[in-house]
């Protein structure tokens, strides 16, 4: 596996430090959590780690850096993110506090989860896709896109620091053609959502959501970057 960040002509690997790693683990179909910090090299020729997984079912890929990464825009370029990511608050405290014309900034991290069956589709257990596995900013399928006979929708819910999420912005994008999303939607009030779920191909759910800092901080805002990742043959 690669560990990439960005979208479209901007999508690479991504160039982050191994301390910045904060942790990396798969939760295995059975259930049982596996520490997987030990399996990275970070800026490998081919591959930042390489996994096995033996039992069928579906495993969930955990990983979460840490947020001392920082963002400083001018204030045209940080509204236009604000407004295109759909980051509410951010929006209201700076139309609230009369910042709309000042530089913004902010402090970010990643929270990204992965979709892997090994065996067939539908063999093995599916339980723990549908299960929250604790993150500050997690996207919580209510099925397996794996399970069989395969849904036509997947219908998904947003938590955020434990509470479902409303009015976040979900977009599916398809990982071979990444510009822009296929389908987008904002979750409602009780923080769900639903897609339709493609038949082949890789692809990635995304959502973004972030909280004011106090003015003693650094920066203005901290803001959670989430994916969920997962592919058909």
């Amino acid at each position: 596996m690669t560990v990439q960040v960005g979208h479209g002509p901007y999508r690479q690997r991504s160039p982050i430090q191994p301390n910045r790693i904060a942790y990396f683990a798969a939760i295995a179909a059975d259930g049982t959590p596996i520490d997987l910090h030990g399996e990275l090299h970070l800026g490998g020729n081919t591959s930042d780690a390489d996994l096995k997984f033996r039992a069928p079912g579906a495993y969930v890929l955990i990983l979460e850096t840490d947020a001392r990464a920082q963002s400083h825009l001018p204030a045209i370029r940080f509204n236009d993110y604000l407004k295109t990511e759909g980051l509410t608050p951010a929006l209201l405290q700076r139309e609230r506090t009369h910042r709309m014309d000042a530089d913004g900034s902010e402090n970010y991290s990643r929270r990204a989860k992965s979709l892997v069956q090994v065996g067939f589709p539908g063999a093995g257990s599916q339980a723990q896709v549908t299960r929250p596995v604790g993150l500050p900013l997690e996207i919580v399928p209510e099925v397996s896109p794996y399970q069989q006979p395969r849904p036509a929708n997947l219908p998904v819910r947003v938590l955020y620091e434990g509470r479902p999420l409303a009015g976040a912005l979900l977009k599916l994008t398809n990982l071979a053609q990444d510009a822009a999303p296929l389908e987008t939607h904002l979750t409602d009030g009780t923080g769900h959502a639903t897609f339709t779920l493609p038949g082949s191909g890789a692809w990635l759910l995304n959502v973004i959501w972030t909280k004011p800092l106090p003015s003693s901080r650094e920066t203005d805002f901290e803001t959670v970057f989430a994916s969920l990742s997962f592919g058909f043959p």
